[in-house]
């Protein structure tokens, strides 16, 4: 008997323990890539057990609450590689969320969000060994939990999650992943330097993907991208986004220069 591609993701989303997590990402996309899954997209799955499966640290409190460390102190860093690293670890969910949840689209959406949560797997799975060299582990310090916060609000509708989960809050880390990595390279940690260059390369491509479907999805639907996009920010309450921007990085995932031109013209 063939095995469901989205029936395995929703199966993986549950899944609380990070490492198995790691582990089973990795084991889906490498028997997806073989052809030896089934690709339903018209099935209507239901999720049997809460998703998405996390650990039972770290804590989740409001962002307001987090602590700032300073960068000087291993600590501190440390912080900061941990709250990456929690990034990541909601990123392989929405990823799989994006697989199992929506039906009746093409199948390369579903193959380039699988291929999207076994990258979000690695890059977690580098920030966590990195975290360990530091003397700290996934769950040592508390997290927030914003990005699931609108994995949640959207999950009713596929364009407004390609709207406002992929191209809207990912695409905010295009932008932070530069001054990111200049903090850390003048902190030392040339290590988590590497890992962030490593990040912000695949997220280019993220981020892409979520353009990709964004505008597919209206086109197939004969609304215009930019005012739909305003329309979903403003219903789904989703965070206004603030300068500076990545603009090249920003344009390699797909901003068209309306696109750019407008976020611009937003944020006077």
């Amino acid at each position: 008997m063939t095995l469901c591609l989205r029936t395995l993701a929703l199966q993986t989303l549950i899944i609380s323990d990070p490492q198995l997590k790691f582990t089973q990402v990795q084991s889906l996309w490498e028997s997806h890539r073989a052809g030896h899954l089934q690709l339903n997209p018209s099935l209507q799955l239901v999720a049997e057990a809460p998703v998405p499966g996390r650990p039972l640290r770290p804590a989740l409190v409001a962002p307001k609450l987090l602590k700032r460390r300073a960068m000087n102190t291993v600590e501190g860093r440390a912080a900061l590689i941990h709250a990456l690293a929690h990034i990541e670890f909601n990123a392989i969910n929405l990823a799989l969320d994006a697989v199992w949840r929506f039906t009746d689209m093409p199948a390369d959406y579903y193959n380039d969000w699988l291929l999207v949560a076994k990258e979000e797997a690695y890059h977690f799975s580098l920030l966590r060994q990195h975290l360990q060299s530091l003397g700290f582990d996934y769950g040592d310090f508390d997290g927030h939990n914003s990005l699931w916060e609108m994995v949640e609000k959207t999950q009713s509708d596929v364009l407004a999650r390609m709207a406002l989960v992929p191209r809207t809050l990912e695409a905010r880390g295009l932008d932070a992943a530069p001054p990111l990595k200049n903090k850390l390279a003048q902190a030392g940690d040339h290590a988590a330097a590497a890992i962030l260059d490593i990040i912000l390369h695949d997220e280019i491509g993220h981020v892409a993907i979520g353009n990709r479907w964004f505008q597919f999805l209206c086109g197939q639907r004969g609304v215009d991208f930019l005012e739909t996009f305003e329309s979903l920010r403003q219903q789904y309450q989703a965070p206004k986004l603030r300068p500076p921007f990545n603009m090249e990085a920003r344009k390699l995932a797909g901003f068209t220069e309306a696109e750019l031109a407008y976020l611009n013209a937003d944020t006077l």
